[in-house]
């Protein structure tokens, strides 16, 4: 949820609308993040703060026995299911509902335990058997957990045993370093070919400086910080927010919210119940950083949503000594802020732009990106100021201010009204800090994404869709402008991952650094030649929607019309992509792939409002409706989504009859090539693989691969992921010959989307060596 809860900004809205016109008109014509700060300060009263409290969970939060209990109830439940895996979430959810000395506490670790065991996940097992004698567990019971540690243990020395035998055969044959073991932590870096420019139309930017060949890696970024998204929510699946897994686990339950590392055995706060980490390293520095002042906070930080959270946690990583050196070039005589947009409103002409500048991975990088203040709409703007004040002044009350607020000489405070007395200066700066934060945050923050398998568990070709699973501001990715058809490809890491680009960009580091690493990588998708300017997609993608509705969105969004080569070459075509979009997802080939009703031929946009369709054949000149051609596709989207349902089920049988027959019926109004038709010949691949009819399988799915290559391009991050699961069904159905034929082309997507160090290449290899063997 990256804006406030729907309550809260209903209550704020009619705050403003009760706001006196005089008052309104005033908070509108102020260009200051520092005065709008205040000013939203002295409008917001107890009753914001009383409301605030009305509206949230109050024990969302907070530890709860009982609650603890019922999570441990269902783990057994799930546990004697033989579903180890949503026993141990139900576990974790159960460790972090518990509070510290409750009996609850070792129960739910010592249960876990016992399901990590049966996941092979043998050394975190060994380590909740510890925690839960430490915390407690029942003398009389632990002789079950010593027969666990035993069985444990001879588990883990006979694998490591297995492992050092491999480890020391393939060292004979490997004459490179093998720094796939080596843990790293990336600063940010941009590649030598490549520059930071500065123009009043298009701001700070990065230029190739010299020729940039496909595949090779731009830069790389770590967030300034990062906020874990609850729930699961699609990327690009324009159906809204997927259901979170069985059970109701969402990305909060399975990743450390830290490094956003997957955990199946996470530590929990000893404050609330929401926060959960994949170390003690985590943990601890999570709580020096920022945990200590959000935790008081919990239920409060989930009403407000992603975007106040991330923007209170980036000030309270940096400090007041970091904002008061950031704010000293731009404050002058009269503390001023930048100016809202590129081209300056500043009045004193001899002061140096900072929004010039790049400050490389620190705090004023991210300090100095624009806010566009006059550009978010009154009520907006209102909505964000009296969100933060209220924020700010709950962060009051829970106690004095952070160590890293308390230094001596801030700058003087305009008159606060009222105040904890502690917070007589501080409140002012950070509040105003995280206001500003909060208004970049809608231009420049960025998702990071994951790929989550969808789809039966028990399937064979899985689907596997882009979650975000984050909120994060880079410094360094910020620099980078916005294309609808973009040059660049992203690739996100967490946790314990190593440097992504397989490059010596990063150093290596002692294993009492703790940082986390969570890194973007950013490849060049294609050539880029000296002078070009580097690009990436905000969003929307030129494969994904059409021209008119990119314009919108980019323009509501981070205000500007976009004028990229797919957005120009539309309007130089004449706008053929059309007003009205049919139904079905996606962007212009939608249109590209519809059949004419009556003979076949392809449809084109006709009328002078252009909201329906005419044959191309000039021999049928058969003209349809938008609205028909709309019902048609809904209608294949809705036997699409029962076959998926029937899967999930385990019916394949029933999902092959009904796909056969959409496929049919679909066919006489959709090209092959169309994007309804991959998604079709996609799930009878999945269907047809359960049944473990291979070649049946394999047909369908490169059908699905035509269509993915049609929409995204033969040199797509898409197209790559789809061979991929090609190859794997070539694979598991004993088909060597086109296995061993595929397989070098799916490594070359792949590397040059993702880098040498993909996860998928792994296997790649160890199929190619297991069908070479």
């Amino acid at each position: 949820m990256d804006l406030p809860c729907v309550q809260w900004q209903d209550h704020v809205a009619q705050k403003w609308t009760r706001l006196d016109p005089e008052l309104q008109e005033r908070f509108t014509s102020l260009v200051e993040v520092d005065d709008v700060f205040k000013c939203a300060s002295t409008l917001t009263t107890q009753d914001d703060l009383d409301f605030l409290e009305s509206i949230c969970d109050g024990g969302s939060a907070q530890k709860d026995t009982e609650r603890a209990a019922k999570c441990r109830e269902k783990g057994n439940l799930s546990f004697k299911s033989r579903d180890y895996t949503a026993a141990a979430l139900h576990y974790s959810q159960g460790v972090c509902s518990a509070p510290l000395r409750s009996e609850q506490l070792p129960l739910c670790y010592a249960n876990r335990s016992a399901a990590l065991y049966h996941l092979q996940l043998h050394q975190e097992c060994l380590k909740d058997i510890d925690r839960a004698v430490k915390n407690g567990y029942p003398s009389h019971l632990l002789h079950k957990l010593e027969e666990r540690r035993t069985q444990c243990l001879t588990h883990v020395s006979g694998g490591q045993k297995e492992k050092d035998d491999h480890h020391g055969s393939a060292s004979k044959n490997h004459k490179g370093p093998d720094r796939a073991e080596a843990p790293s932590v990336l600063t940010s870096e941009i590649c030598p070919q490549a520059a930071v420019g500065f123009s009043p139309e298009k701001g700070r930017h990065l230029v190739a400086e010299q020729g940039i060949a496909a595949g090779e890696v731009i830069l790389t970024d770590r967030p300034y910080s990062c906020v874990l998204i609850p729930g699961m929510e699609e990327v690009q699946g324009g159906r809204g927010g997927l259901e979170t897994e069985r059970g109701g686990f969402g990305t909060e339950h399975r990743r450390c919210h830290r490094c956003l590392s997957e955990t199946m055995c996470p530590l929990p706060c000893d404050g609330c119940s929401y926060s959960r980490y994949c170390s003690t390293g985590c943990q601890r520095d999570a709580w020096e950083e920022h945990h200590h002042w959000e935790c008081p906070l919990g239920a409060d930080l989930m009403v407000m949503g992603v975007m106040s959270q991330l923007a209170l946690r980036t000030t309270l990583k940096a400090g007041l000594k970091n904002i008061q050196t950031a704010r000293e070039p731009i404050r002058g005589k009269h503390t001023k802020s930048e100016p809202d947009s590129r081209s300056s409103e500043s009045s004193d002409t001899n002061q140096p732009d900072p929004a010039a500048s790049h400050y490389g991975d620190s705090y004023p990088s991210v300090f100095h990106l624009l806010h566009h203040l006059n550009r978010h709409s009154p009520a907006l703007r209102f909505l964000n100021a009296v969100t933060i004040a209220t924020l700010v002044r709950r962060l009051s009350e829970t106690g004095p201010p952070p160590a890293s607020w308390t230094l001596g000489g801030p700058p003087a405070a305009p008159e606060e009204d009222g105040g904890n007395a502690d917070w007589s200066k501080e409140l002012w700066l950070m509040g105003s800090a995280v206001l500003r934060h909060m208004l970049q945050l809608r231009c420049n923050a960025q998702a990071i994404v994951s790929l989550q398998d969808a789809g039966a568990t028990n399937s064979l070709v899985q689907s596997r869709r882009e979650i975000r699973i984050a909120t994060a501001i880079f410094p360094t990715l910020s620099l980078l402008n916005h294309s609808c058809c973009p040059n660049t490809s992203l690739a996100f890491s967490t946790g314990a991952a190593v440097d992504p680009s397989g490059s010596d960009l990063s150093a290596d580091v002692s294993e009492s650094v703790s940082e986390p690493r969570v890194t973007v990588t950013v490849r060049a998708a294609k050539v880029i030649d000296a002078g070009q300017e580097i690009l990436h997609c905000y969003g929307p993608h030129s494969s994904r929607m059409v021209t008119r509705k990119r314009q919108h969105l980019l323009q509501e969004q981070y205000y500007f019309l976009c004028q990229c080569e797919a957005c120009s070459r539309t309007q130089e075509e004449g706008g053929t992509e059309g007003r009205q979009q049919p139904s079905g997802g996606g962007g212009a080939r939608l249109e590209a792939g519809l059949l004419c009703f009556k003979c076949k031929g392809s449809l084109k946009r006709s009328g002078a409002d252009r909201t329906g369709f005419m044959c191309s054949q000039s021999s049928c000149s058969h003209r349809v409706s938008s609205s028909e051609v709309s019902l048609v596709l809904q209608e294949i989207r809705v036997d699409l989504e029962k076959a998926v349902e029937l899967m999930e089920r385990e019916r394949p049988d029933e999902a092959v009859r009904l796909l056969n027959r959409t496929q049919c019926e679909a066919a006489r109004v959709l090209a092959e090539t169309h994007p309804l038709q991959g998604e079709l010949a996609d799930a009878l691949a999945r269907a047809y693989a359960t049944v473990g009819d291979w070649n049946n399988a394999a047909s369908h799915l490169e059908r699905s691969a035509v269509a993915i290559g049609s929409q995204y391009g033969d040199d797509s991050i898409e197209l790559g992921q789809q061979l991929f699961k090609l190859a794997q069904l070539h694979f598991n159905g004993g088909a060597r010959g086109p296995a061993l034929s595929l397989i070098p082309e799916v490594r070359r997507l792949l590397r040059l989307h993702s880098g040498p160090r993909c996860p998928e290449l792994q296997e790649l290899q160890d199929m190619e060596d297991c069908l070479r063997g």
